[in-house]
């Protein structure tokens, strides 16, 4: 889970680059167009992209994927940047809400303790400031809602699906979502560094999503997702290395509660597990 929230900072500093200059749709086309081309080259051979063991659920779950992605990307357009990804983070609470709400797991103090942690870390580590417009907002918190009900969905898939399946289902609604908004006014990178990010953001996107897709079939789906609360933190080595962003002390704090709540988390499961077998 740690390297898929890796990934997927590598994936948001790409976008970061590219976003000035590209539309949510270019963004949301290169990644689901692109990375649905990636998938068949890659695994096409096996012929297994296709093969699911729950249509509805696999379709249940590319739609909230694709409606917490551009949900997301809609409230960076539109707020701070800061400000989109506090309300985004807020599906692992999410996540464990609608765990206990559709296959009701049950949930103890320590590990509620654990999330507040890591939503508390993500707190301290953005400026959460009230400027921006409604929709924005709107955008940010329905991101962060979809990504939880997306995570659970995930579970429930690895119990049959592969990752692959789950990937490429998600890349083709993606894909075919994007494409008629995409057309009407096609924006093609224009120049090599472009193509270079543009082809970073599919290749990105594609090995976060497997590795988190395997990742959710060796732990609950809230848990995974309070384990890719650890993406803030890459996200933000990222911006500091190759973007040259300040680190405030915020950063400092924020990281070590979410690093410290996934590490808890960590050994309070293996303890559970252990007294299982």
């Amino acid at each position: 889970m740690l390297a898929a929230a890796f990934t997927f900072g590598v994936l948001d500093g790409l976008i970061k680059l590219m976003g000035p200059s590209y539309r949510v749709w270019d963004i949301a086309f290169y990644r689901w167009g692109m990375g649905l081309v990636l998938l068949v080259i890659i695994f096409g051979r096996q012929g297994r992209l296709l093969k699911t063991h729950n249509m509805k659920l696999m379709i249940s779950r590319s739609i909230t994927g694709c409606v917490a992605f551009l949900s997301l990307t809609a409230a960076i357009r539109n707020i701070p940047i800061s400000t989109a990804m506090v309300l985004f983070f807020s599906f692992p609470a999410f996540a464990a809400l609608f765990s206990r709400l559709i296959f009701g797991d049950c949930i103890s103090r320590r590990e509620i303790f654990c999330i507040c942690g890591a939503l508390g870390g993500v707190a301290v580590l953005l400026d959460f400031t009230l400027d921006g417009n409604l929709f924005g907002y709107i955008m940010g918190l329905s991101s962060g809602v979809f990504a939880g009900l997306t995570v659970n969905l995930i579970k429930k898939l690895r119990e049959k699906d592969g990752p692959v399946a789950i990937y490429f289902y998600f890349c083709m609604l993606g894909a075919l979502v994007s494409f008629p908004a995409y057309i009407v006014s096609p924006r093609i990178p224009a120049s090599g560094g472009d193509w270079l990010m543009a082809g970073g953001i599919a290749a990105s996107s594609v090995l976060a999503q497997l590795l988190m897709n395997q990742g959710f079939r060796y732990c609950r789906s809230w848990e995974g997702g309070v384990f890719l609360t650890g993406e803030m933190v890459f996200t933000a080595i990222l911006g500091i290395v190759f973007l040259g962003e300040f680190v405030s002390r915020r950063f400092w704090l924020g990281g070590f509660l979410i690093l410290a709540s996934n590490v808890l988390l960590n050994i309070i499961k293996a303890k559970q597990i252990s007294h299982i077998t």
